[in-house]
C-alpha cells in the first residue's frame, strides 16, 4: 500500500478547518490529523495554499460570517459566536481588516438575496457612461 501523499494530507487537513471552523481550532490539533508537526504544517501549508492555517481559518470563518450577513436578520454579536469568535471587537477587527468594511456596514450594503453581487456592484457604482461631456463655456 502507497503512503498518502502530502499535500493529500494537507487537504484533509483544510477539509476538517472548513467543517470545524467555528470550533476553537489550534494548529497543533490540525497539524495532528495531517500527521505532521505543527512547524512543518504552517511551513507546508504556506507553500501548498498561500497562506498560514490560521489566515486560511480567519479568512474561512468571514467568508461564512458575510453569507450569514447577507441572508440572514441575525444579530451581528451572534454571528460572531456562530463563526469562532467570542469577542465582537476581535470579530469586528478581523471582518474589517479582510473585507474593508464592518459587519453592519456590510449588511447594509449587501444586495438583495438573489442579485448577483456583479449587478449590485455595478449599480452602487457611478458611472459616466451615455452622459454628456459639460460643454466648454465660449468667450467671444
Amino acid at each position: 500500500m502507497q503512503a498518502e501523499s502530502e499535500t493529500r494530507r494537507l487537504l484533509r487537513a483544510r477539509d476538517a478547518m472548513d467543517r470545524r471552523f467555528a470550533e476553537p481550532l489550534n494548529v497543533p490539533a490540525v497539524a495532528q490529523v495531517a500527521w505532521m508537526s505543527p512547524a512543518h504544517f504552517t511551513r507546508r501549508f504556506r507553500a501548498v495554499f498561500g497562506q498560514t492555517p490560521h489566515q486560511y481559518l480567519y479568512r474561512r470563518r468571514i467568508e461564512r460570517a458575510q453569507w450569514l450577513l447577507r441572508t440572514t436578520p441575525i444579530p451581528v454579536t451572534e454571528i460572531a459566536r456562530a463563526v469562532g469568535y467570542e469577542s465582537l471587537g476581535t470579530f469586528t477587527r478581523t471582518f474589517r481588516r479582510l473585507v474593508g468594511t464592518t459587519p453592519t456596514q456590510f449588511r447594509d450594503e449587501a444586495p438583495a438575496p438573489g442579485v448577483p453581487s456583479c449587478f449590485a456592484r455595478a449599480w452602487r457604482e457611478s458611472s459616466s457612461f451615455g452622459e454628456a461631456e459639460p460643454a466648454e463655456a465660449s468667450i467671444g
